[in-house]
């Protein structure tokens, strides 16, 4: 039976699966509720100085029938007193020893952090976690995301953090800087044992179209939130490869972003993090998520043969590559499959509309046909098709030919003039520009028969 516990930079717990510092982990009447359900480890709601709260908080981007796709939200970290939060991570320690409790702390000073970092280390905690990637409210203050978009000084705070701490501590990185790598590495340099992303991504979710006002409002106002959810885990994804990549950060790697199921997590994990951490999915579904999680990893490592979570950490890395060193001799192009086709004819619309003009309509069939010599292989047809299997890419090189980007470069074989004949489009057919008129006006709307009007005649 594979093994689904964690030794996270110093920092045990039963599986990899923690609660992200948030309004879950708001208290430890949450925490113990969520370890009992199975969680492996919580990251406190972020301890500081006590705030003072707005209403209303959240806001979302709902996408046709799914709830909450993104999620944003402008609370700020605890409002408890410091006191009663400490009381609660000893209580949970106590009856929960073997889980992960790690503190999330925010503060300002050199003797704040001294403080604040004794307080939870007395009040038994597993791990710090320093958040440097709050978007909204606590930025605002010279904290959150305004020290992790200065890798000078988070280093210096993560320096002054270490002076006295005894536990692992773990440095969070906000996404909202043009490269992650900057602020992980200065991670590095002040002394963290590890580095968790990505916090939650500066937007705004939408705007009330009467009062003229962005959500979440607050008395008729609004403000920039911090954004996550479902839609940010290819975000989040790409931050976290790069950090696992990068030879000059190599940090334990605690993912965030995006994570509802046990294949997120695996996929975070397949690029190099060794915990996951979950936020908005609890808040929406509640801590009860935790059986499919568990049970769907275990499933999956059972199925690929890994005994242990650190058997899985980073195996998609190598097949991570810059696009320069992609083969371009690789060719696939679209089959449709008949049987499995209902003829709504999205797929033709999207490849007229939005590619290559590679699938053509046939009298006497709903089915499209692909026009294999202009499919380029993009995908968008089976992207876009809501059957499943009915459209696959199939490959159509032999498979003995290789031939990269940076390998045509080296060799002086890369398109250089704006007509050069070297370029990938030059051959591929495109209809005349005229042929396009008309079509647009009778063309049948993607899952509708056309509509013929019915003639009556009268006397």
């Amino acid at each position: 039976m594979p093994d689904l516990s964690i030794n996270f930079a110093g920092i045990k717990s039963p599986n990899p699966f923690w609660l992200a510092s948030a309004p879950p982990t708001n208290s430890g009447y949450q925490v113990m509720k969520a370890f009992d359900a199975g969680w492996g480890g919580a990251v406190w709601k972020t301890l500081g100085v006590p705030v003072v709260n707005v209403s209303s908080r959240y806001g979302s981007v709902d996408y046709r029938d799914k709830r909450m796709m993104g999620f944003n939200n402008i609370e700020l970290i605890s409002d408890r007193p410091l006191a009663d939060n400490l009381r609660e991570i000893e209580e949970v320690k106590k009856r929960f020893p073997h889980h992960a409790v790690i503190a999330s702390l925010m503060v300002q000073s050199r003797q704040e952090w001294h403080d604040i970092v004794r307080d939870a280390e007395n009040a038994g905690s597993d791990g710090i976690e320093l958040n440097f990637g709050c978007p909204h409210g606590m930025c605002e203050r010279g904290m959150g995301s305004a020290v992790g978009q200065e890798p000078e000084v988070l280093q210096t705070i993560v320096e002054w953090v270490m002076e006295v701490a005894r536990i692992p501590v773990i440095v969070k990185l906000t996404p909202n800087i043009s490269d992650i790598t900057e602020p992980a590495m200065a991670a590095r340099r002040g002394g963290a044992n590890a580095i968790s992303l990505i916090n939650t991504i500066q937007s705004i979710v939408g705007v009330d179209l009467d009062l003229f006002a962005p959500y979440p409002i607050v008395d008729g106002k609004g403000s920039n939130g911090g954004y996550c959810g479902p839609a940010v885990k290819p975000i989040a994804l790409n931050m976290v490869k790069n950090c696992a990549q990068h030879p000059d950060v190599r940090l334990p790697i605690s993912g965030i972003g995006g994570i509802e199921t046990w294949r997120d997590a695996v996929e975070h994990i397949l690029l190099g993090a060794s915990s996951v951490q979950v936020c908005t999915a609890a808040m929406h579904y509640g801590f009860g998520i935790i059986r499919e999680m568990t049970s769907g990893l275990e499933q999956y490592m059972r199925e690929k043969g890994f005994r242990t979570i650190d058997d899985m950490v980073g195996r998609a890395l190598p097949n991570v590559k810059h696009w320069e060193d992609l083969n371009l001799k690789y060719k696939v192009t679209a089959n449709i499959n008949p049987d499995k086709c209902i003829g709504c004819q999205l797929c033709y619309t999207a490849c007229e509309d939005g590619a290559h003009q590679a699938i053509k309509l046939n009298s006497g069939t709903r089915i499209p046909e692909i026009i294999d010599e202009n499919c380029v292989g993009c995908n968008l047809c089976s992207l876009v098709c809501p059957v499943e299997q009915c459209i696959t890419m199939e490959r159509r090189d032999d498979g003995t030919q290789h031939q990269t980007w940076k390998e045509r470069t080296e060799a002086d074989d890369i398109p250089v003039t704006f007509n050069d004949e070297r370029a990938g489009g030059l051959h591929h057919w495109v209809p005349e520009p005229a042929a396009a008129l008309g079509k647009e006006k009778h063309k049948t709307l993607p899952g509708k028969a056309r509509q013929f009007e019915k003639v009556t005649v009268t006397e």
